[in-house]
C-alpha cells in the first residue's frame, strides 16, 4: 500500500515526535543512575529521527543495519549531512549494543550525558535536514 504525501508528512512529524519524547526520559535515567537504559534511549531517539528521514527520501526499512548504512552511504558519504553525525550514530549503536547484550558493564555519568547531548544535535540536525527546499 502506497501511501499518500500527507499521511507520509504526518508520520514523519510523528517520528520527530518521538525522537524529541526520549529527550525527558532520558534525563530521568541519567538522573537516576540507569545508563545502560539511557544509552538505549539514545539510540532509539536517533534512530526514530532516522526513519523520518528514510520516510522522506523513499527509503522504509525496519532493520537497523539496513538503514544506518543507508544513512551513511547517502547522507554522510556525500557529505549532504556532517561527518559528525555518522560518528555519533555509530557510538550510540555501539553503546546500545553493549548496554543491551554485554554482562557486567558500567558506564560513567559523563559518557552517558556526552552522548545524549550528541544525540539532540543529530535530532536536530535532522530535524533541520527535513525541512521544505533541503
Amino acid at each position: 500500500m502506497t501511501m499518500n504525501e500527507a499521511d507520509k508528512n504526518e508520520l514523519i512529524k510523528y517520528r520527530i515526535k518521538q525522537a524529541k519524547e526520549t529527550f525527558s526520559v532520558i534525563e530521568l535515567l541519567i538522573e537516576n543512575d540507569k545508563y545502560p537504559a539511557a544509552f538505549n534511549r539514545i539510540y532509539y531517539g536517533i534512530f526514530y529521527s532516522l526513519l523520518a528521514l528514510g520516510l522522506k527520501y523513499g527509503y522504509e526499512t525496519s532493520k537497523h543495519q539496513q538503514l544506518i548504512g543507508w544513512f551513511n552511504k547517502e547522507f554522510i558519504y556525500t557529505e549532504k549531512i556532517e561527518r559528525t553525525f555518522g560518528k555519533i550514530l555509530r557510538k550510540a549503536f555501539e553503546n546500545r549494543t553493549i548496554s543491551d547484550y554485554d554482562a557486567f558493564v558500567e558506564f560513567e555519568k559523563e559518557d552517558v550525558t556526552e552522548l545524549y547531548d550528541e544525540m539532540k544535535l543529530f535530532v536536530d540536525r535532522i530535524e533541520t535536514f527535513l525541512k521544505p527546499g533541503k
